[in-house]
């Protein structure tokens, strides 16, 4: 089990009460790469509030795990998750559990006690999809004993909220936007088009045709899943480093090629986020949700490309020729991630939700997140709301 407590640089954290209580899940799920951007949300929230993280040793995998899992999709939830159980010995103002998707939830469930030890307990969910609701209808009672739910899918709070009875919220998902900030360095941008996660075969082969015909730099993964266990710190280092020297992002809805997992609902994922963030020209479909228009809501935050089109070489070749519109582009995306859409913004949305105020160490961040704006626009930059 691993107890970490924040730290600030100017602040003494020895002497001070931890408030938050943040259970991880970063030592049972430790080959999945999609958990990578979590776990960074709760190393921020670690830095910038009086917290501590409590990350139990567990095995997914486990032949009882499997089995309790299994079982949960038939029946309410009785044979527990094996994993460490952790004790506490003192009392905090708020619990935080975040999860992947409702299967996550039976590790909440096997530690359910530790909830006892908090006034305020909130739950974060990454991924949860209307049309599956029924099917996670056992693991998703576990949230009846949480005060507030986030969820990353705007679409889902309603259902989510009309079956448990509880309060749920729309947090967009975030990005450590100083991990992602090209500036003050502003590397050189060596990476013609940068893809990862799902992708258009039409957009891949015509991107794939462009390396052979012009020897465009293209970097693409093959797949979702780590070999071994991951370093999520790391792995989020070298996915910054390689987006801030891009120039091409492929950015589209989530799980845009799955409608038999997702019905007919559009969310926005955290490629969005990371692409702003990084200064790239995102390329690819613009979500119609309601509330992509309020969260990017500047020019050419996505230049739309349809999922399954092949024409990216036509509007790659297109933007080329308008140097001055890709500066402004890269430029005011970093901007609106620093001014919106950092982690930090994402916390101080929970906190106020819950009724509690932001730590001095949340304060320097956004003022230090405002310092970088000014480094990508000389003339200053207006706040946003950091919905």
């Amino acid at each position: 089990m691993r107890l970490l407590r924040g730290h600030s640089t100017s602040i003494d954290t020895q002497s001070r009460k931890p408030r938050t209580l943040i259970f991880s899940l970063r030592n049972i799920f430790r080959n999945d790469l999609f958990r990578c951007a979590l776990y960074e949300f709760e190393d921020i929230i670690n830095e910038i509030d009086h917290a501590e993280i409590l990350a139990p040793r567990g095995d997914a995998t486990s032949r009882r795990n499997q089995l309790a899992r299994r079982l949960a999709f038939h029946a309410p939830i009785t044979l527990k998750a094996d994993l460490q159980k952790p004790k506490v010995d003192k009392h905090y103002d708020l619990f935080l559990a975040m999860c992947g998707g409702p299967r996550d939830l039976l590790m909440i469930d096997a530690v359910s006690y530790l909830r006892d030890a908090c006034t305020i307990k909130v739950c974060l969910v990454e991924e949860i999809w209307a049309k599956q609701m029924h099917q996670h209808r056992y693991f998703i009672n576990v949230l009846r004993k949480f005060d507030l739910i986030a969820l990353y899918s705007s679409q889902s709070v309603k259902a989510l909220s009309d079956q448990i009875g509880c309060r749920c919220i729309f947090v967009p998902p975030g990005i450590d936007s100083i991990r992602f900030c090209p500036y003050p360095g502003n590397p050189e941008r060596v990476v013609d088009v940068y893809s990862i996660g799902r992708r258009s075969q039409a957009t891949h082969q015509a991107i794939l045709k462009m390396v052979d015909e012009r020897g465009i730099f293209y970097v693409h993964d093959e797949g979702s899943e780590a070999i071994g266990p991951i370093n999520p710190k790391e792995h989020r280092s070298v996915f910054a480093n390689i987006a801030k020297r891009s120039k091409y992002f492929i950015v589209n809805p989530g799980l845009i090629d799955r409608p038999d997992i997702r019905g007919s609902q559009i969310e926005i994922g955290s490629r969005y986020f990371e692409g702003v963030a990084a200064g790239v020209i995102m390329v690819g479909e613009i979500p119609n949700n309601g509330e992509f228009e309020h969260l990017f809501d500047w020019p050419d935050a996505v230049v739309h490309l349809p999922y399954g089109s092949d024409r990216i070489v036509a509007l790659i070749d297109e933007l080329e020729g308008q140097p001055e519109k890709q500066e402004r582009i890269r430029r005011t995306n970093v901007v609106q991630a620093l001014a919106r859409h950092d982690w930090a913004y994402r916390w101080e949305n929970i906190l106020k939700n819950v009724g509690l105020g932001p730590m001095p160490e949340l304060l320097q961040r956004k003022e230090r997140l405002a310092n970088l704006a000014e480094l990508a626009t000389p003339q200053g930059f207006a706040s946003g709301s950091g919905t």
